[in-house]
């Protein structure tokens, strides 16, 4: 197997995180004993309860490199995740950044900014 990472994520809730993940094609492959694993793909997040987060102070973050940014972003627009500069969940589309780099942005539902970086 070659080497890889996963981000460490915050849920106040799993169920919800569950849930909100699913919308966006993630599938459980585990949860219990204070964590959760969520799949799509070659994609994987690792979640840690957190049940006094306060999304509006959140400091968490990551970033999912895609084949397919506009692919991933039509999924989350259709799971009815707006497009908005404040409250929880939102979209930011897709733009080239100085970087020469594509990224959307996506805010969850616990204030974690995860960045949509195209490959």
């Amino acid at each position: 197997m070659a080497d890889f990472a996963t981000p460490n994520l915050p849920a106040r809730d799993f169920d919800a995180s569950e849930e909100f993940y699913r919308r966006l094609g993630f599938a459980t492959v585990y949860k219990a004993g204070g964590w959760m694993i969520l799949r799509r793909g070659g994609l994987t997040l690792e979640f840690f309860g957190f049940p006094d987060l306060d999304p509006s102070t959140s400091s968490f973050s990551c970033c999912l490199r895609l084949d397919d940014l506009d692919d991933f972003y039509r999924v989350a627009a259709a799971a009815g995740i707006p497009e908005a500069r404040r409250g929880f969940p939102r979209l930011h589309p897709p733009t080239v950044e100085a970087s020469g780099m594509r990224i959307g942005y996506l805010v969850d539902h616990d204030g974690t900014l995860v960045r949509l970086v195209q490959n």
